[in-house]
């Protein structure tokens, strides 16, 4: 599927059962750290990024190169700024990955036909080839985040991030 944004989320969708919004505790004590879902997401990621980190160094990549072309193999053509939203990396950042990206032949950037200023990012065969080679490892990670996990309860997971990111979002996309 080439849609980077998957299934929206409804924006009011209630269960009848459930449907009583979710109240701030008025101190992170009253909630704990386990339940309380900024932290739980951070742990996540972190020890998902921590556990493709060897592979990545193995195979020259870092965290954001990996994000990077992650995104791109769904979307190729990109700007900086779409880039930068999606795969989660400051855009300061994100250039200077992209410097290093571009001399190491994994990708390359094409001048807009509407706007001059405007670059496009694109994958190269090599970048195809570089995230051919993590994706297994990235595909095994995900399947083992979610060992135990009905396929109904992933699915609910991800309509509920995606309404906690819709109510979040900076930008359009």
């Amino acid at each position: 599927m080439n849609d980077i944004h998957g299934d929206e989320a409804p924006e009011n969708e209630q269960d009848g059962k459930h449907n009583k919004p979710v109240t701030a505790p008025r101190t992170l004590g009253e909630v704990g750290l386990n339940h309380f879902a900024p932290y739980l997401m951070n742990r996540i990621m972190g020890r998902y990024n921590e556990s493709l980190r060897e592979k990545l160094t193995r195979s020259g990549l870092s965290v954001a190169k990996m994000r990077a072309l992650a995104v791109l193999s769904v979307v190729d053509g990109l700007m900086i700024n779409e880039l930068s939203v999606y795969s989660v990396i400051e855009q300061s950042t994100l250039s200077r990955t992209l410097d290093a990206m571009e001399k190491e032949g994994l990708i390359h950037r094409k001048a807009s036909e509407q706007d001059n200023r405007v670059r496009h990012i694109f994958m190269t065969e090599d970048g195809r080839s570089a995230f051919a080679e993590m994706w297994p490892h990235m595909r095994n990670e995900y399947e083992a985040m979610f060992k135990g996990i009905s396929q109904s309860e992933h699915d609910a997971f991800a309509m509920t991030l995606r309404k906690v990111l819709n109510n979040i979002k900076k930008h359009d996309i």
